[in-house]
């Protein structure tokens, strides 16, 4: 038998974040997990903006973290083929499982790994058993649930997921490359879409070292042939979704593989229980259109392990009293509450055919107008940017300029 303060299920963005800190502050943790190198898995590509940033930053991991990725600095925002603004712009495009990696680098003593599955769980107010694939136990304080889309563990602590909204959208990912051209002419883009029919609220195109990375979310049913066209003939799909893009890319192709991950909202029931908590998407999900998952993620692993670990640890037991001050956490319930409201509110305001949802999209678009114009008028040398034929003038890749 093997006794920690606490074991942690589950080695992905929310484990492995939550192992790292735990070792920083010199408390005994176990994080479990199968793969020993994290495998490529369409999630999380890029951590940005300002309060994303601030909240990654209370884990205490960013600064040497985002050492791996890569710094877009501005970022266009169009529509209809028009450039409306160019932001500066503190995005940081990472494949998943090189983020994953640049976290365990940070899991340092009294924290440690072990590569291995857990294939059974028994909890209680005082100390909780854990057995693993291997025949090696495991006697800890607390069980921090991390793993994610997995439900095994859950359903053996009777712990369910309820869905309230099936394939609440689809995400897909790709490499795009300019044709005929070394490069594109912008660091980063956001386009929004020309037509709500075409159910695609924006694609998002950023650099992830020398490569150009697209992210493309689209609300449609799990077994639209559009999936299908877009996987077998990516660009004509794309073009004609997004006809004028090309205004602004050039001419461009399809590299590599396309990922399409569609995702469910859920929500966990019967989870306030002694000796187990869980965090990120093992709690609950989001909608990876508005990007609030990870928020959520890294909310919950530095409330959870800067404020109530440290307090559960300094007395005995781990009763259900104890973990539920997590769940309600103020800061915790309001990223939750805030992340949930903005899934709902992005698809109406993305493809809602009211009245209502239009002047919401053009309000949005003249928004953006009204601030790119400012800006221009601030910075006139921006202004010429505009010009279609600079939309093509050769400049150095974000990459190329770190």
């Amino acid at each position: 038998m093997k006794y920690t303060d606490i074991a942690i299920i589950g080695g992905g963005l929310a484990g492995s974040t939550a192992a790292a800190m735990l070792g920083r502050a010199g408390v005994p943790a176990v994080l479990i997990d199968p793969h020993q190198v994290y495998p490529f898995d369409f999630r999380v590509e890029k951590i940005g903006g300002d309060l994303q940033l601030a909240r990654f930053a209370r884990t205490g991991l960013a600064e040497s973290v985002l050492r791996s990725a890569t710094l877009d600095g501005e970022n266009w925002i169009a529509r209809f083929g028009h450039l409306l603004d160019r932001q500066p712009s503190r995005q940081y495009g990472i494949m998943y499982d090189a983020l994953i990696t640049a976290i365990r680098t940070e899991i340092a003593a009294p924290a440690e790994f072990i590569r291995d599955k857990v294939v059974n769980v028994a909890t209680s107010s005082e100390r909780q058993r854990l057995v693993l694939s291997g025949g090696e136990e495991i006697s800890a304080r607390l069980v921090v649930l991390a793993n994610g889309l997995n439900v095994g563990l859950r359903r053996m602590l009777g712990i369910e997921r309820l869905v309230t909204s099936f394939c609440h959208s689809i995400s897909i990912g790709f490499d795009l490359v300019p044709v005929g051209r070394p490069a594109f002419p912008f660091a980063a883009m956001t386009y929004f879409s020309e037509r709500p029919s075409d159910r695609i609220p924006y694609i998002t195109l950023f650099p992830i070292g020398n490569r150009m990375r697209a992210n493309l979310f689209t609300y449609r049913p799990a077994d639209d042939p559009w999936l299908r066209a877009m996987r077998r003939n990516p660009v004509a799909t794309l073009n004609a979704a997004l006809p004028r893009l090309r205004r602004l890319t050039g001419e461009f192709d399809v590299a590599g593989d396309i990922k399409i991950r569609p995702a469910d909202i859920y929500v966990s029931t019967g989870y306030r229980q002694a000796g187990v908590v869980l965090v990120g998407d093992a709690f609950a999900s989001t909608c990876p259109v508005t990007g609030t998952g990870t928020d959520k993620v890294f909310t919950d692993v530095s409330q959870l392990c800067n404020v109530h670990i440290p307090a559960w640890l300094a007395s005995d037991g781990m009763g259900e009293e104890k973990i539920t001050a997590f769940y309600d956490d103020p800061v915790k319930t309001e990223c939750d509450a805030w992340s949930n409201a903005k899934a709902f509110n992005f698809r109406e305001v993305s493809i809602g055919s009211g009245p209502y949802w239009q002047a919401q999209r053009w309000a949005r678009f003249l928004g953006y107008l009204g601030r790119g114009s400012l800006r221009r008028l601030q910075r006139p040398q921006a202004a010429s940017a505009t010009r279609p034929a600079d939309h093509f003038r050769q400049r150095p890749h974000a990459a190329d300029r770190a």
